[in-house]
């Protein structure tokens, strides 16, 4: 069974940075694909960026070129560094595991079948 954690969140200003962690009990690697997923008030959940057990990193496009998305093997991490946020980015965002997904659904939420609790995350 696997417990996925996830930390970091809170409130910045549009522009600022936020890094989220995620920690495991249970390995989460292997043939796992892990991301980090995110659901706004109102909305459907969306997936935000993921990581492969290759170390091929996939993004949603409205976050390309300002998250960046990085595991630790050894710390069984999950690590999701946000710089220039924005309002847009304000929601929920989960850590998930997800078991071999082809890779053009790695950011489909229905694919993803342990899940964390949750942190908020609000720019204003």
């Amino acid at each position: 069974h696997v417990q996925l954690v996830e930390s970091g969140g809170g409130s910045v200003q549009a522009g600022g940075s936020l890094r989220l962690s995620c920690g495991a009990s249970g390995s989460i690697y292997g043939d796992a694909c892990v991301g980090w997923l995110r659901q706004a008030p109102g909305k459907e959940r969306e997936g935000v960026a993921a990581i492969d057990s290759d170390g091929i990193a996939s993004y949603v496009d409205s976050v390309k070129d300002r998250f960046t998305i990085s595991k630790d093997n050894d710390k069984n991490t999950l690590c999701l560094q946000m710089n220039s946020l924005e309002p847009e980015d304000t929601a929920m965002y989960y850590c998930a595991r997800a078991t071999r997904p082809r890779p053009e659904r790695r950011l489909r939420p229905e694919v993803y079948n342990y899940w964390g609790q949750g942190t908020q995350v609000t720019v204003s």
